[in-house]
């Protein structure tokens, strides 16, 4: 039975994404061609539109079909016209699903900075280009000690995404960890946090001072799988009973604006302080989440 609730959700996910994803390329391309910015912005409206009317029809679904009870606490006043940063550890691709739930229609769609090689993603990997999502490379540390011009090759990509994101209301999403938690990876590292990896604050930094005062919040995101962190495949199965998310808003620190993260030793450690403290915070949400 698990096998056939998976198979019918992924059926009714792809017929809902072809239903999609046609007119919001449609769209795309008259923006394309369109002279006058005022034309062009009207056109994001629409495809925000089509893209909120997809999130809404898969959560639908899953809420017909799958006993998930997703348990959200809040201290935020969210806003659909607001400009966020949204923070979120990564556990699993069923975070995507779970954020998109919560927030749907209640702040601006959210963009990801996606890995290149996602563009060729059948449909999705067009309709994330039409919807402005930046596609940025995944470079080692090593890579870029041989190559530095790859490392200002995404902050360039960062910048001009975040050129467009300053005239319209903007969820930018950022999972700060850079990869999904295992305990292999967390062994690896010598994390100092129980349930989460080392924060990367380079990205973040980099869209602090490409937004500047553009930005209005962080919304800090904590997701908690009390069940264990389960895969996709778990999900659309209905072997996730419980998950708890903790959204909590907070101001940005006028200090950390603008900082040449990069090139400032100084700058670049205070920075990285401010975001260790958040990631300490965290932990312990995750942990009282998770009734330990």
């Amino acid at each position: 039975m698990s096998s056939l609730r998976a198979a019918l959700i992924l059926l009714v996910i792809a017929a809902s994404t072809v239903v999609h994803v046609v007119p919001l390329l449609a769209v795309a391309l008259v923006k394309a061609a369109l002279p006058f910015a005022r034309l062009r912005k009207a056109c994001n409206a629409v495809l925000n539109a089509i893209a909120e009317s997809w999130i809404g029809a898969n959560s639908a679904m899953a809420e017909r079909l799958l006993r998930t009870r997703v348990q959200v606490q809040e201290d935020a006043a969210l806003r659909r016209d607001g400009h966020y940063l949204v923070l979120a550890n990564h556990q699993s691709w069923v975070d995507i699903v779970i954020l998109q739930k919560v927030f749907n229609r209640r702040i601006p769609l959210m963009r990801f900075f996606l890995k290149r090689q996602l563009f060729w993603v059948p449909l999705l990997g067009l309709a994330w280009w039409a919807l402005d999502f930046p596609f940025m490379g995944r470079h080692t540390p090593k890579q870029i000690a041989r190559r530095p011009e790859l490392a200002r090759r995404d902050i360039e990509t960062t910048r001009r995404a975040c050129e467009k994101f300053r005239d319209m209301p903007v969820a930018i999403m950022n999972f700060v960890e850079g990869t999904r938690f295992t305990p292999a990876k967390h062994a690896r590292q010598g994390a100092p946090y129980r349930h989460l990896l080392k924060p990367k604050s380079g990205g973040v930094a980099f869209v602090l001072d490409a937004m500047g005062e553009g930005l209005h919040a962080i919304l800090d995101v904590t997701i908690a799988y009390p069940g264990g962190r389960p895969s996709m495949m778990d999900l659309l199965a209905d072997r996730v009973p419980m998950v708890h998310v903790h959204v909590r808003q907070r101001p940005i620190p006028a200090e950390l604006l603008h900082g040449d993260y990069q090139n400032d030793r100084a700058f670049r450690i205070r920075f990285q302080h401010w975001m260790n403290g958040l990631w300490q915070e965290k932990d312990a949400e995750m942990a009282r989440l998770l009734g330990e």
